[in-house]
């Protein structure tokens, strides 16, 4: 709803947004650690691009971090490069919150704040990746995963000590934001104001094909919009993809792992209640207090919550058992939650993330299941367990096979498995030499690796899924990137030539029609001395709320209409087809006081913004107190070996 009004800057400032951790890593399959840190060379050193407070952030760490958010963001657009991710502004970006990372744990620890080996084990224990089919950790997947990601345990331990020391000392600042109701006022009516004017269209194909051009008319457009028609970096990739399928047969679970499995976890089919419960976390003891006050008067613990600026999904923790709710809290606030009666409210207790005041909605009693009740469950689990081992031991015994020296074809024919040679294809999975072709599904993934690698790298184990499914990737010849000459496209030159000059006949005329408009000929009359056969401009009208609730869904001529002065008229491409003509004719301001609920909803969407920047404001001042020293010599040197690589 406030997407208006945030709509070009950050929309959630977190401390902890380049530093998902390596706990999200390692569940998302992203990517390395490094963290470690390079002598000095002087001063700051050549290795070392920052010192906050006497610690160090070194090249190595920034470089992680970079190649890091990059593979994150490869995952939605394929085909962005270190370049265009650099040339963004990224290296500094992330080197900046690396300070504001540091210069937080530096101030935190300067202050006493600590992350307990108990704490850290408890968030490891409740990272799915680390858990086995029961739900339970299990060092050994811990020791797998952390392996096939490339990570320490020293290195997980010290993300998560950094986040924790972050999380006890930014969360009091940014606990308890306040919207005063007069403000709330304003921003109410401004998203129910309503705005209604003209648009009309100005199509390029109303300007006719115009002359023909000529040889060197077309030559010239061609060498001027020469990266238009250039063709991408295409390589030949070759692959063969094995998964469960190989190991299938040794896979199966037998009685007695069946009967052992359910042994082991006994209390997972056991008798065992839950509880579905709601709840409040608040970084200020004194306003938990009030909180807590509040409802033991007789207000409703949803509507206190509302009240206090908490959205109904932040209140929801829905239907835990205890061992669930102690891992997302602490312990004593879950024997506390659990001990009370349903209908109870519960609190303010501590915990790592505040102080929580809970209430218990609902109490049940889940039923224990027999062996025999379990049984086609534990199999598939066992089974799947099994599956994925074995596919992991396979994998590492391919990845040996080829560190000792053997060819693609030596270990494809050991291992009996199948190759597939595609097409030059580009990085986004395309054949531009083969019309029609389809890539696989399985390609995709092995893509990035694939044009990570230089000619006369050897074969390297890539994942399709994870735990799933793997390849040995082989990169055949590489195409580089050029254009087709002019005589093979010619036929789409000129089009896209003719079309060209079409746009810009038709942007003249749209200019000329503006023109008009702010000058105080009506719209209307603007477009009927046009001529060109265009139809006449059409009423449209919007409400800014509704604007707010499409996104990007909004079509442009709608969305302009909340940038225009009153009685004025302004230019919008539309696309490939011509122009715009958007006039804004009359502006209805909003009335807050119908509409109650939205004051409301907008104060609690404004609580949270606030407490964004108290955070931000927050942080600023940390790095203030502790001593920063940039070293941008050697910023700038990462950043040209970086720009170096990805070329």
């Amino acid at each position: 709803m406030l997407s208006l009004f945030r709509r070009g800057a950050m929309a959630k400032v977190m401390l902890g947004v380049l530093f998902l951790s390596l706990v999200a890593i390692v569940i998302t399959g992203f990517g390395t650690g490094g963290t470690g840190g390079l002598g000095e060379l002087g001063g700051l050193g050549g290795s070392t691009v920052a010192k906050v407070g006497g610690e160090k952030i070194t090249t190595t760490r920034l470089t992680d971090e970079t190649q890091r958010q990059l593979a994150r963001l490869r995952q939605q657009n394929p085909t962005l490069d270190m370049g265009s991710f650099l040339g963004r502004g990224a290296l500094e970006e992330i080197a900046d919150q690396l300070i504001g990372i540091t210069a937080n744990v530096v101030f935190g620890e300067k202050q006493g704040l600590a992350a307990s080996r108990q704490m850290i084990d408890r968030e490891i224990a409740g990272i799915p990746a680390f858990q086995n089919f029961a739900g339970k950790f299990d060092p050994v997947a811990m020791q797998r995963a952390l392996q096939q990601e490339r990570i320490t345990e020293d290195q997980l331990r010290e993300e998560i000590r950094t986040r924790a020391i972050e999380r006890q000392l930014v969360l009091p600042a940014t606990g308890s934001p306040y919207m005063p109701q007069a403000f709330a006022n304003q921003y109410a009516a401004l998203l129910l104001e309503r705005r209604t004017g003209m648009v009309g269209a100005v199509p390029s194909a109303a300007m006719g094909v115009g002359t023909e051009p000529g040889e060197a008319e077309l030559a010239a457009y061609y060498r001027n919009a020469v990266q238009r028609y250039t063709i991408p970096e295409r390589r030949v990739i070759r692959y063969a993809a094995f998964g469960p399928e190989k190991v299938a047969a040794q896979s199966q679970a037998t009685e007695a792992e069946i009967a052992a499995a359910y042994r082991q976890n006994a209390a997972a089919y056991a008798a065992r209640e839950s509880r579905t419960l709601s709840q409040v976390v608040m970084g200020d003891a004194a306003a938990a207090r009030a909180f807590a006050a509040k409802v033991a008067a007789g207000t409703p613990f949803a509507q206190a919550a509302a009240q206090a600026g908490y959205a109904a999904a932040d209140i929801a923790v829905g239907d835990k058992t205890k061992d669930d709710y102690a891992r997302m809290s602490a312990p004593a606030v879950a024997n506390a939650v659990f001990g009370a009666a349903k209908g109870a409210t519960v609190g303010p207790l501590r915990s790592d993330l505040g102080w929580h005041v809970v209430r218990v909605d609902n109490v049940k009693t889940i039923p224990g299941r027999t062996l025999e009740s379990a049984r086609g469950e534990l199999g598939q689990r066992i089974a799947a367990q099994k599956s994925q081992n074995l596919l992991a031991d396979l994998a590492n015994r391919i990845d040996n096979e080829i560190n000792d020296g053997a060819s693609f074809e030596d270990v494809v024919k050991k291992n009996g498995l199948t190759v597939v040679e595609t097409p030059p294809v580009t990085a986004a999975g395309a054949a531009p030499d083969m019309p029609g072709w389809t890539a696989p599904q399985e390609l995709a993934p092995l893509l990035e690796g694939a044009f990570a690698m230089d000619a006369g790298d050897d074969p390297s184990v890539e994942t399709i899924a994870p735990n799933q499914r793997f390849a040995l990737v082989a990169l055949g010849r590489i195409v580089p990137a050029a254009p087709p000459p002019l005589a093979r496209i010619r036929d789409r030159v000129k089009a896209d030539l003719i079309a060209t000059r079409a746009t810009e006949r038709a942007r003249a005329v749209a200019q000329a029609i503006v023109s008009k408009i702010n000058s105080g000929v009506s719209p209307a009359q603007a477009f009927a001395e046009a001529g060109a056969g265009l139809k006449p401009p059409q009423t449209i009208t919007a409400v800014r709320r509704d604007i707010a609730r499409q996104n990007q869904g909004v079509p442009p001529p709608l969305a302009m209409l909340f940038s225009l002065p009153r009685g004025k008229a302004r230019l919008l491409r539309a696309g490939t087809q011509g122009w715009f003509v958007v006039y804004l004719g009359n502006i209805e301001p909003g009335d807050a006081a119908k509409e109650p609920g939205l004051v409301q909803a907008v104060r609690g969407q404004f609580a949270e913004i606030l407490s964004d920047e108290y955070g931000r404001q927050f942080t600023n001042s940390l790095r203030a107190a502790v001593k920063v020293k940039r070293n941008e010599e050697a910023l700038r040197k990462l950043k040209a070996e970086l720009l170096g690589r990805g070329q």
